[in-house]
């Protein structure tokens, strides 16, 4: 797929909002307390809770970084379509992934604005993702040769 510009620009700026988002959650709102919060509200012991945090930042910094190659973009790399879609589609995924005591427990802690990172990014990327499919799917059902289509 040939990046237009328009969604060349969303992709990079979506993605600088996801990088910003995404390491703000994971180093600022997600920490120990947190995690302990979350998983009393879940009823689960909480002797784990150093492993899941663990986990969950290495999770995040597969995202921090997957949403910086989303930055590279702007430079129209025709190959960095299936790793920014991969990567979008999987922080989309944390909508159902996360579990909802973790952002009950940032509510809790920080009120909406602790839960707001995690909104923007995951929400962000099931948009971006869908945005980049109806650009691929467009560029290939209306051309033959998957030239650029207005988008």
């Amino acid at each position: 797929m040939l990046w237009t510009p328009k969604i060349r620009l969303v992709t990079v700026l979506l993605s600088i909002v996801f990088v910003l988002g995404t390491a703000l959650q994971n180093y600022v709102i997600i920490d120990l307390g947190l995690i302990e919060r979350s998983m009393r509200l879940k009823g689960s012991p909480t002797e784990d809770a150093p492993t899941y945090l663990s986990a969950l930042r290495l999770v995040g910094n597969v995202f921090i970084v997957g949403n910086a190659l989303g930055l590279l973009v702007w430079f129209r790399r025709r190959w960095l379509f299936w790793p920014v879609l991969a990567i979008n589609v999987g922080q989309a995924c944390g909508v159902f992934v996360v579990p909802f005591e973790v952002h009950r427990a940032a509510i809790e802690e920080y009120g909406w604005p602790g839960v707001l990172p995690s909104v923007v990014t995951d929400g962000g990327a099931v948009l971006l993702s869908i945005a980049l499919i109806v650009a691929y799917v467009r560029s290939r059902w209306f051309t033959r040769t998957g030239d650029r289509v207005r988008f």
